[in-house]
């Protein structure tokens, strides 16, 4: 079970900004269902939906950055819940690239390989495995989503999105499976103990050069489009 809980590179939950976060919300005080839902609602909700400069960065990153996609916020979400003595472990697939279609657009989007490496988190509570990946988008951002296209009744793909019911996805947290992606899904790798030794194994298929258009243009450009649907 230790291997669970253990800190990482990236899972830097002795971070000082980590740490101060924990204390500032009390986690650690909460009992062991309530820890999960609270940092489940943080990590989705104040952790907006945005694309980071790159998959394996730190959770304290993350946590800096502000905002993050399914891998990176699943790092920090892993991060917080080990230090707080909630067993984890990350799952690793990949995802159609028509699920990003609208926040990836034009060029971009043409660029994108067409297989995304894509992860959620499993818990590990009350002896049971809980699949987590609903985090990923902020809730003032999905609901701007349904907004846009308010006409769509039943499944949708695109915009971060790909769920059998567009308009009420499994997204909340009491004590279940939750998912927001999974319907964009066509390659699965398996459980990993930890974000570090998935990547090692597993990395975006990209040329050095399309990474560096992604890193510095792509990144900016799907930011962009995000934060218009979230205002809209």
């Amino acid at each position: 079970m230790n291997n669970y809980l253990e800190k990482t590179r990236m899972l830097d939950y002795g971070n000082k900004a980590v740490q101060e976060l924990i204390q500032g919300r009390g986690w650690a005080s909460m009992d062991t269902f309530n820890k999960i839902r609270e940092i489940y609602n943080f990590v989705r909700d104040e952790i907006k939906f945005g694309y980071n400069t790159d998959d394996n960065i730190p959770a304290s990153k993350v946590l800096a950055d502000g905002y993050g996609q399914c891998n990176t916020k699943g790092t920090l979400f892993m991060a917080i819940l080990r230090a707080v003595g909630v067993p984890c472990r990350m799952h690793g697939f990949t995802i159609n690239k028509e699920l990003q279609f609208g926040a990836m657009t034009g060029i971009i989007y043409r660029l994108a390989p067409k297989s995304i490496i894509h992860s959620w988190v499993e818990i590990l509570y009350e002896g049971k495995w809980f699949n987590l990946e609903g985090f990923i988008l902020d809730q003032k951002y999905l609901s701007s989503l349904q907004k846009k296209f308010d006409n769509c009744q039943g499944s949708f793909c695109g915009y971060g999105v790909a769920v059998e019911d567009f308009k009420n996805p499994h997204i909340e947290w009491n004590g279940n499976d939750t998912y927001i992606q999974k319907e964009g899904i066509n390659n699965d790798f398996g459980v990993f103990d930890n974000p570090d030794r998935f990547f090692l194994e597993h990395s975006q298929q990209l040329s050095p050069i399309k990474k560096v258009i992604f890193r510095y243009v792509g990144r900016q450009l799907m930011n962009r489009n995000v934060e218009k649907i979230r205002n809209f």
